[in-house]
């Protein structure tokens, strides 16, 4: 990353990791020593509904919220839910869909919101081992496994 503001959106249902990725992803180039800023909307969530979560990543970030139209990547854990960004976006936003992961290789489905970390990190300028630092100091060890496969799962996949 350089000196431009790298604009983040993920975007899901409650209880898909929205907001733990966003942790992830926020500590990750944090500890780049780049000034960081996230944004969440719970909404629903906590019942199953939309969940959103702007990451705003540079040397320096003044606001955490993404402006309209200058979404640089949209995560999405669900593709229904490319409508409600659709119109933030612009010609050059990167989209990350779900069905860039075989979910049958994932050997739990919950892990789907590592995977997705895993596509997006090849877009962003930081080490595997950063990430995988990260998710380990933010998961339970009991899930590091699971969680580094479907990291991996999501750094080896080919499409968005």
């Amino acid at each position: 990353m350089t000196d431009k503001v790298t604009s983040i959106k993920i975007a899901g249902l409650g209880g898909m990791g929205v907001l733990t990725s966003t942790q992830i992803l926020a500590e990750v180039f944090f500890r780049q020593g780049l000034d960081v800023k996230k944004a969440e909307v719970h909404g629903m969530s906590q019942r199953g509904g939309s969940i959103c979560s702007d990451v705003r990543i540079g040397q320096k970030v003044f606001s955490p919220m993404i402006p309209a139209g200058t979404i640089g990547y949209l995560i999405l854990f669900q593709d229904d839910q490319f409508p409600l960004y659709e119109a933030d976006c612009s010609p050059q936003t990167v989209i990350i869909r779900p069905s860039a992961i075989d979910a049958e290789k994932l050997e739990n489905k919950k892990t789907l919101n590592m995977a997705m970390l895993g596509l997006l990190s090849r877009h962003l300028d930081a080490p595997t081992e950063a990430w995988l630092e990260v998710i380990h100091e933010v998961l339970p060890e009991k899930l590091h496994q699971v969680n580094d496969a479907a990291f991996e799962l999501g750094r080896q996949s080919a499409g968005e």
